[in-house]
């Protein structure tokens, strides 16, 4: 028994010419397709893997979760490596402040004129600090005489400096000098070789650094 979709179609084929046909057929193919039974249809769509987005959101979020991370190290890495560069850098600076503050107090401390008694004598105590200040004062009425009487006339000169020990508030500083001596006794001068160390201290208020103790040695 013919169905409706049969009767349909035999309603638009009967009676027609050739011409009339081929524009049916057409008609025809354009048709919609009869899809699959709706049931069956859904139970095929809930066999298929439903598409989630989470994965790559995922994938995506570990490596910049990484990336971050790394970055965070490595800013960490640099503020440390800064600091431990300018703790270092600020020590340096500290050490070569003490020894160009010994290496210039020894000097001044051999080099001393009858002719320029008071001045020389006052850059000694401008040098210097605590102990080593105190004991000098003292005696530096009788250093004044003695230069004056016995017309002193004393150059030194660096010949090498070297630090013993130190950070950034204090140092010990070996100094070798040569000097070039004139008295009443040597009044064509005589050579001398001094080694001497001094003790140097960072003052809090001013930041220069002072002689604290100076000793020869040799």
């Amino acid at each position: 028994m013919p169905t409706t979709r049969d009767q349909r179609m035999l309603r638009l084929v009967k009676g027609t010419d050739a011409a009339a046909v081929r524009q049916r057929r057409a008609i025809v193919r354009r048709l919609p397709r009869v899809q699959d039974d709706p049931v069956a249809l859904l139970a095929h769509l809930d066999e298929e893997p439903v598409s989630d987005e989470s994965p790559p959101k995922r994938r995506w979020r570990l490596p910049l979760i990484g990336a971050a991370v790394a970055l965070a190290l490595a800013l960490a890495a640099a503020v440390v490596s800064g600091y431990h560069w300018n703790q270092d850098r600020a020590l340096d600076e500290a050490h070569q402040q003490a020894l160009a503050a010994a290496k210039q107090t020894s000097v001044n401390f051999v080099s001393v004129s009858a002719s320029s008694v008071d001045r020389d004598l006052q850059r000694i105590v401008a040098g210097a600090t605590g102990d080593f200040k105190d004991e000098f004062v003292r005696g530096q009425a009788q250093v004044r005489t003695a230069v004056v009487e016995n017309k002193v006339e004393s150059r030194g000169t660096v010949l090498r400096a070297g630090l013993v020990s130190g950070d950034r508030r204090s140092a010990v500083v070996l100094v070798a000098i040569d000097a070039t001596v004139k008295n009443v006794k040597a009044p064509d001068g005589r050579a001398s070789h001094y080694r001497i160390q001094v003790d140097v201290t960072r003052d809090g208020k001013s930041g220069a650094w002072l002689v604290s103790k100076l000793q020869f040695v040799g």
